[in-house]
């Protein structure tokens, strides 16, 4: 079991980063915006609040099996069943954008269609990383390290480009009427205990 376990730290940080998506939807405290952007705000942020929490809960699964020396075929399922669900989860949110239309803001059809793009990008990448950890040798506990390796390699650059999903569309205005609700509020705070 020792070989597996420097790859699972790697792979639970990998994951821990995962959550800076999330963090995106908690914007500045805001003035006045206009009721239409405030009732756009809404729409999005109550669809995507129960996504958010989809994929911290998904993260969480996959940290409590990477930190336990857990045997190759355990790690498996729960990454398999996490990918997919965060997979899942990005599709949702994409469509939640889409569903709500153009924010009421200049270039807002621009910054909805962008943020949709990329909210499928990452469901399908979330998508095939689901297939290449179901891939994975799980008799062959070397195999399986590297192959987990190339796993957590691929996830720490969707954590990064994850964190733009969200933001180009929350700049300005936008995102003071998000963080004007209660459901991007608890969202942010779910997804990042300690930090405000």
């Amino acid at each position: 079991m020792e070989g597996t376990n420097p790859v699972n730290k790697k792979l639970a940080a990998a994951l821990s980063g995962g959550a800076v998506l999330v963090l995106a939807l908690s914007g500045c405290s805001s003035d006045d915006n206009s009721e239409k952007l405030n009732s756009w705000a809404k729409q999005v942020c109550d669809a995507v609040q129960p996504q958010t929490k989809k994929i911290t809960a998904a993260n969480a699964a996959i940290q409590q099996e990477t930190s336990d020396d857990s045997a190759p075929e355990a790690v498996q399922k729960v990454d398999s069943q996490a990918f997919q669900d965060i997979s899942d989860a990005y599709k949702a949110m994409a469509t939640a954008v889409q569903k709500a239309g153009a924010p009421d803001v200049e270039n807002g059809d621009k910054k909805m269609q962008d943020a949709v793009k990329e909210l499928n990008t990452l469901s399908a990448a979330y998508g095939e990383l689901k297939k290449k950890s179901d891939d994975l040798d799980t008799k062959d506990q070397a195999k399986f390290a590297d192959g987990l390796k190339g796993v957590a390699t691929e996830l720490e650059k969707l954590s990064r480009s994850g964190s733009d999903a969200l933001a180009k569309l929350e700049e300005g205005d936008v995102g003071k009427a998000m963080s004007e609700q209660q459901s991007c509020k608890a969202a942010a705070v779910s997804s990042s205990p300690g930090k405000s």
